[in-house]
């Protein structure tokens, strides 16, 4: 191969980047709150936040998060400092996440869902000072229990029905009281209310966009500890413009986005919550996703770009009634977080008549790298061209060196999106950025135009007798049956050949499939190597806390099976 055709020595994708987007704009080195002072400043009137049918404006949204900045830097947050939001999407993340920022602390995104023993480790790792929850019984106890177990010294507690109209408020405290948590009184706890009881004037911080870090976010990572990945300033307002200017017609101060994924993943804080203040749009919040909710907020609220999960678009394309919906108003989805099969494009596509296409990124890198032109060509099973300022380079598997189009390797990025590093994790940093380039353990190709597909996770590669099987490209063949839903391929032990392909598949209400069908519809699809072994049928599949389709916890199953069993069962 000569240099002049590896991939970091031309960039293909130049040749072929939609008209609507600069690769090489000038991207902004700023705090992140700018994003939230600018909007202000031009959309004041506008409505900002809508939760549960309560609404704020962004001068309100703007008040509540000085507000809340002077409150936090009366608990002691500034620099080097790092407060946890332990939220469900709501009024209160926004305004705390910009809070906190600010006032010049780092932002921990905390799941709620987690249980109390990866949130303690969670706190204790990122050295957490403070903690932002609400007083729902499903996250304020294990907060409470982190202020005798961690370094945490101070809970901000935020009130579920302050945030609800006033009669909605009323009815939730009737009959969802089961739900609120009695809170503790003390000195080592504080209102929200009592927080922002102030007149928002806060000293503010002086950031160094491109060092300072704004939000630790913690991977999730299925093997090994979660490590946090340190996003500065600069990396996330240069994310939230690579993402907003990839819309080919927006229209800036009129947008609604629809927030069912959670601000606390970094998929939904990025494209939804700092590029809908990119737009001045109005943010449509759900707690959590909901199909039927989901659906009933579409038809309402009329929302134009609702980034999701593939598993959040095929449930609505599977959803009972879903006809008596109006879902026209969707413009643009952008799906993330997993591979997009095409067959649920095209459905989704045709039922609301919006453009969907598949993007790509990683906790580390803010987190979009690369995604399809949202006008142009389009292609399937591609993730896109890579975003203004990205360079992303395909790296052998044994040595490391640049490779050529079409050749398959280590899918590794370099951009203003790129993490500083990993908190407190010298040597997985360095491993992570060695050669200047982030290498994202992911494997993948590009072709002749400059866009990329994956292939699959390295760590998830199944290795049959020395022969690599990649669980992607056997899960992409079963979804081509029109019976199948869903599917999740994993490898499993095998006597003769180390490892093997196991299939767990979801069938589509009313469809009918069998193992026989199954094999004998992947015989010109898949080798006979790449072809499972072994298919379990399943009412579910785990998902992980956004939606995200799991094997971790297949894998898990497959490892505590019986001791003696020379083979995994059928199911």
């Amino acid at each position: 191969m000569a240099a002049t055709d590896a991939i970091g020595s031309s960039f293909p994708w130049l040749k072929h980047y939609p008209d609507y987007a600069d690769w090489s704009m000038a991207l902004p080195e700023a705090p992140v709150f700018k994003l939230l002072h600018d909007a202000v400043d031009k959309f004041p009137d506008n409505v900002c936040m809508e939760f549960l049918g309560r609404e704020w404006t962004y001068a309100e949204t703007g008040k509540m998060a000085a507000q809340a900045a002077k409150g936090f830097q009366d608990l002691g947050v500034g620099k080097d400092t790092r407060v946890g939001l332990l939220l469900p999407n709501s009024p209160y993340y926004i305004a705390a996440f910009f809070g906190v920022t600010m006032a010049g602390g780092t932002v921990v995104n905390m799941n709620p869902l987690y249980a109390a023993r990866e949130l303690e480790g969670m706190a204790t790792d990122a050295d957490i000072d403070v903690v932002v929850t609400m007083d729902l019984t499903a996250m304020y106890p294990k907060a409470l229990k982190l202020l005798d177990t961690t370094s945490v010294k101070k809970l901000v507690v935020c009130s579920m029905s302050k945030a609800l109209p006033l009669g909605t408020s009323i009815l939730f405290n009737l009959f969802k009281r089961s739900t609120i948590s009695d809170v503790e009184d003390g000195k080592r706890q504080v209102w929200w209310d009592e927080l922002t009881d102030n007149d928002g004037t806060f000293t503010p911080a002086d950031i160094d966009p491109r060092n300072d870090v704004a939000v630790l976010q913690y991977t999730g990572g299925t093997t090994g500890l979660p490590k946090g990945a340190m996003l500065t300033h600069a990396n996330l307002t240069a994310n939230a413009r690579q993402v907003a200017c990839w819309n080919s017609a927006p229209e800036y101060g009129s947008e609604c986005f629809l927030a069912a994924l959670p601000f606390f993943h970094v998929f939904a804080m990025t494209v939804i919550l700092l590029c809908g203040l990119e737009y001045g749009a109005r943010i449509v919040m759900l707690p959590r996703f909901d199909l039927k909710d989901c659906l009933k907020t579409i038809d309402r609220k009329k929302p134009t770009l609702f980034p999701a999960v593939p598993t959040i678009y095929t449930a609505i394309n599977n959803a009972p009634n879903v006809e008596s919906y109006d879902l026209t108003s969707l413009k643009l989805c952008i799906s993330g977080g997993a591979a997009l099969p095409v067959e649920v494009k095209r459905s989704f596509e045709k039922r609301t008549g919006c453009v969907v296409v598949e993007g790509y990124g990683l906790s580390e890198t803010s987190p979009v790298v690369c995604t399809n032109p949202t006008v142009g060509d389009n292609k399937p099973g591609s993730v896109g061209l890579p975003m203004p300022g990205t360079i992303i380079e395909i790296r052998s598997l044994e040595d490391d060196s640049v490779l050529g189009i079409g050749e398959k390797g280590e899918i590794c990025v370099r951009g203003p999106q790129v993490m500083k590093g990993y908190w407190n994790r010298e040597k997985e940093t360095a491993d992570a950025m060695k050669g200047g380039a982030f290498h994202t353990g992911d494997v993948g190709y590009m072709d002749e135009d400059g866009y990329v597909f994956i292939v699959d996770r390295i760590k998830d590669m199944i290795n049959a007798s020395g022969y690599k099987i990649y669980p992607r490209v056997v899960e992409e063949a079963i979804q081509q049956h029109p019976a199948v839903e869903e599917v999740v391929v994993i490898g499993v032990e095998d006597p003769y050949r180390g490892q093997t392909p196991k299939a767990f598949i979801k069938v589509r209400n009313g469809g009918q499939l069998t193992e026989d069908d199954l094999k004998s519809f992947l015989k010109d699809k898949l080798s006979t190597i790449e072809r499972p072994e072994f298919y379990e049928f399943r009412d579910e599949l785990p998902k992980t806390l956004i939606g995200k389709l799991s094997k971790k916890e297949l894998k898990e199953e497959e490892a505590a099976a019986k001791p003696g069993t020379d083979k995994p069962s059928k199911g």
